[in-house]
């Protein structure tokens, strides 16, 4: 039994098979399209077209390599090759590149379409099941040249037959990129036929009846996203200019019985930013399932990547106008007709970087999965008043990779997202429900895919907690799980109201016990009946501290405690303050016309507060600058807050967009124009706003932090230092300049300071090597923060530099000086040596010069310039932290050094002699 629970320990903590661990898969090439379909993803690469289960294990992938060979059609213009995959190597040297991937489960089938080297179309249809089984081949024109900008994705049409017959449609960027090798009549919007049928002019044929139907456009169109929803197919685009011209347009086409029909019923609108203005760039689209008309995209508001926002729109189509009337699309003729101006239902989220959007709907709520520009995927989840909850990061990579504009949904457990990044393929679970420990956790973590499930006492997805009760969120955002207020009817007689704000997987009975610190509180009164319990306050008088309750409610098994602090709503004896304020809305009160009042006449929302004025009577505080404001994620201890009127602050307050993530750091070393402060960590590389909070609770100053992805190194150099210690040693990374000290494994209680640093290097002095005199490495971190971040190099430790001896020779009023060195590893440059002849206790420097090298030893040459007449009989050399002093060879060292020297050449000698007396021999 304990090596079974220790083998499923071990499953649990391998991230490949843990439901919310994150998996991932690795490919060649850079990506180009993925898409879903059953228990399988498709990834096309520059390189290669993959097929993997749904969990990114490997099945198939197929080289997108072939040959070009000259066309035997008459027909073609002279010259025109056409690509054939073959089996073997030999001969691979065009690529294709694949630019419209559709998997077509009901015709068991993989349609990938793209281009050659010579720019010429190519096609293939593939086993659903198996994409190394080519169905069909065809060198055929269908979908763009170029990916970017363009779409084509599977729609279906009426049939006179009753049944609906599958087209692929392709909305193609016309970039009028010049004359091309290859003709293809495809023009801006075209319908391809997906079967093989010769009265319809066979597969990806344009053909309907006795014309190529097409819609054709007006102006440098970049489509961004297109789909069908029941019998409308919708298709969204830029209508690029510049950055305050930029149109967002929809079109809208019928399904209809025949090719020409559909795209003849085109109807346009044009998507407006919530400013009113036409301005805005569209980045990445997804339909909001389940929910009308619902549309949600990202938008670029000028232009750019950094100021982005998710936003709604309804955009049911209005079939009510001329069709083939739109300024920028045409089927017969050109027009000027004004579209349909249509504006967002509302802005949920106002974040930097975006760049990929997936809406799905879970129970009431609508959730936005969201990719970023610096490898982000963080989760929305919206109520349906358009009421935010907190965004949560789902994974967060060390490094600013893109996530790329689309994303799915695993299609078998609904429990997992496909996030594209350049190079790899993540699998990332939609929820971190595991990690909330206890119900209240489970609670204020907002997420609608979690449930507290009863039986179990952990917090996980509904479908895992079977033949359970269980407790969730609301169907509408709130901030408390449990609140209250006290109401006072028209004869006085006061109430106070405590309810939960949770939904419950049966009906559940509910029992509520409120107990005072002392006496009796609530006399007669209605049963508790969920979601609420009702006390009738049989004493009014409350002490002027206030009167402090607790309450106990039980669903079911389950049981929540809230303390609660109630007082007399009508006490209006204090002065309309912000601490008054959020002290009467806290205890249950209202508050209306700058005073306290009955739950049931005022606000309950103490964002009402933010508007009085403080009775301190406190300048307010200004903020002209915080150093560092550009972090990490881990934050950073010692920042500086620099300003006016800063005496009375105690604390800084930072907040995200959404109001939602504050947190509070105290100050200290506080100057009046000065602070210091730690800047806590953040679970977002976002941008927050940064103010300086005052004992009444108000918070003064405009300034900001941007958090960023943590530092990381790949490389070093040197790769070795000198046991002492005192080399420089420069590591090459990422966002190196977050870097506050580098740390040894052997020392770690000791923190070398970076001597500079920016984002790509970072140099330090290495330290000396603990009991090591041989060779030995050490593993190196980065501090940052309070955190402590293993490099991914290393650093070996050698014996320090033994010099051995120096000759000096005179030029002039010059000396020339030879150091020789032991040979070591430690590959010692001139850079690293500082050198001084000494005479009659006098430091000369020695210049260094060029360094040569030889197997045995090193030699290091310098010069002394305008030196005394006299020999050096004494050199200082220093390297790192260390000094050492090299005195002149003795005679009886250089009789030595000769005789040393002379050893070869006798051998030498010897050897000629020995030679000589065989060849005698042999004549003799």
């Amino acid at each position: 039994m304990i090596l079974l629970l220790g083998l499923l320990l071990i499953l649990c903590t391998a991230p490949s098979l843990c439901l919310e661990e994150h998996r991932s898969f690795p490919f060649d090439g850079d990506f180009r399209h993925f898409a879903v379909a059953n228990n399988t993803v498709y990834i096309a690469t520059e390189e290669k077209l993959y097929q993997l289960n749904h969990d990114l294990t490997m099945v198939h992938s197929l080289t997108q390599k072939g040959v070009l060979k000259q066309g035997d059609n008459p027909d073609d213009p002279p010259g025109t090759e056409y690509f054939y995959r073959v089996s073997g190597a030999a001969d691979r040297n065009s690529t294709f590149r694949i630019n419209i991937l559709l998997p077509f489960a009901e015709n068991r089938s993989v349609i990938s379409c793209g281009v050659t080297d010579n720019e010429c179309g190519y096609c293939e249809i593939l086993d659903l099941k198996n994409i190394s089984n080519i169905l069909h081949k065809e060198n055929f024109q269908v979908g763009p040249k170029r990916s970017n900008g363009s779409v084509g994705f599977l729609v279906t049409l009426k049939n006179k037959q009753r049944r609906r017959d599958t087209f692929i449609l392709t909305a193609i960027k016309q970039d009028g990129s010049g004359e091309a090798k290859c003709i293809s009549d495809s023009k801006t919007v075209n319908l391809h036929n997906t079967d093989s049928n010769p009265n319809d002019g066979g597969i990806f044929s344009l053909n309907a009846e006795s014309e190529k139907p097409a819609i054709k456009s007006k102006g440098n169109l970049e489509f961004v996203d297109g789909f069908q929803i029941n019998s409308i197919i919708y298709l969204l685009s830029n209508v690029p200019s510049d950055a305050k011209n930029n149109k967002v347009r929809l079109i809208w086409l019928e399904d209809k019985l025949k090719k020409h029909e559909t795209l003849k019923s085109l109807r346009g609108a044009t998507l407006s930013l919530s400013d009113g203005g036409e301005a805005g760039r569209l980045l990445a689209s997804s339909v909001i399932p389940g929910a009308g008309g619902l549309w949600s995209g990202v938008f670029s508001v000028d232009g750019g990547q950094a100021n982005t926002q998710l936003l709604v729109f309804d955009i049911s189509p209005d079939l009510s106008g001329e069709p083939d009337n739109d300024p920028h699309f045409y089927f017969k003729k050109e027009s000027t007709g004004k579209p349909k101006i249509l504006r967002p239902k509302a802005v949920v989220l106002r974040q930097s970087y975006m760049t990929s959007v997936l809406a799905v709907r879970q129970k009431h709520w609508m959730v936005f999965f969201i990719g970023t520009g610096d490898g982000q995927l963080l989760k929305l989840a919206v109520d349906s008043n358009y009421h935010t909850a907190c965004p949560r990061v789902l994974y967060r990579s060390n490094e600013d990779r893109r996530v790329f504009p689309r994303m799915h949904l695993d299609p078998v457990d609904h429990k997992h997202v496909y996030v594209p990044f350049q190079n790899e393929m993540k699998r990332v679970a939609v929820a971190q429900c595991s990690t909330y420990t206890t119900v209240q956790e489970c609670w204020t973590a907002q997420d609608p895919h979690c449930v507290w499930c009863v039986a179990k006492t952990n917090c996980t997805f509904e479908d895992d907690c079977e033949d359970s009760d269980w407790l969730s969120i609301p169907d509408v955002y709130q901030q408390k799980m449990v609140s209250h207020k006290v109401v006072q009817d028209s004869t006085g007689k006061l109430t106070l109201n405590i309810q939960t704000h949770v939904n419950v997987g049966k009906e559940t009975p509910l029992a509520c016990q409120i107990s005072p610190s002392s006496g009796e509180l609530c006399g007669e009164g209605p049963p508790p009946r969920f979601p609420q319990c009702t006390c009738i306050l049989s004493n009014h008088t409350f002490p002027p501290e206030g009167l402090r309750v607790s309450v106990k409610m039980r669903l079911g098994s389950t049981y929540l405690e809230q303390q609660l602090q109630l007082m007399n709503c009508s006490d209006n004896s204090e002065p309309p303050t912000p601490v008054w304020c959020r002290r009467c809305i806290k205890a249950g009160c209202g508050w209306s016309n700058k005073r306290c009042t009955w739950a049931n006449e005022g606000v309950l929302n103490d964002s009402v507060c933010q508007t009085l004025q403080s009775e301190l009577n406190l300048p307010k505080p200004e903020i002209s600058s915080i150093t560092p404001n550009i972090v990490s994620f881990y934050g950073r201890n010692h920042a500086v807050l620099s300003g006016g009127n800063l005496s009375a602050v105690t604390e800084v307050r930072m907040q995200a967009d959404l109001d939602c993530t504050t947190q509070e750091s105290p100050v200290w070393n506080n100057t009046g124009t000065s602070l210091t402060f730690h800047i806590p960590s953040s679970k977002n590389k976002e941008t927050v706003k940064v103010c300086a909070l005052l004992p009444d609770g108000s918070c003064h100053g405009d300034a900001s932090i941007t958090y960023r992805s943590s530092p990381s190194c790949r490389d070093i150099s040197p790769r070795n230092s000198w046991i002492s210690g005192g080399r420089n040693i420069t590591l090459i990374g990422s966002h190196l300049e977050f870097v506050e000290g580098v740390i040894h494994d052997g020392a770690t209680q000791e923190v070398q300071l970076p001597i500079n640093r920016d984002y790509q290097t970072l140099t330090f002095k290495s330290p000396a090597a603990k009991n090591c005199p041989g060779v030995s490495s050490s593993s190196l971190l980065l501090k940052v923060a309070n955190e402590t971040l293993l490099c991914s190099t290393t650093i070996t430790y050698y014996p320090d530099p033994e010099f051995i001896s120096f000759t000096s020779s005179r030029s002039g009023d010059n000396v020339h000086i030879i150091i020789q060195k032991k040979a070591d590893k430690l590959e010692t440059t001139t850079a690293e040596l500082s050198v001084w002849g000494e005479q009659d206790e006098k430091l000369y420097p020695c210049i260094m010069e060029d360094k040569d090298k030889s197997n045995e030893s090193d030699f290091f040459n310098c010069e002394i310039q305008s030196s005394p007449k006299a020999k050096f009989q004494k050199l200082t050399i220093q390297y790192g932290g260390k000094t050492v002093q090299l005195g002149a060879p003795t005679s009886m060292h250089l009789v030595v050094v000769v005789r040393l020297m002379l050893i070869p050449c006798i051998i030498a000698v010897l050897v000629l002699i020995c030679v000589w007396q065989k060849n005698l021999t042999k004549r003799n």
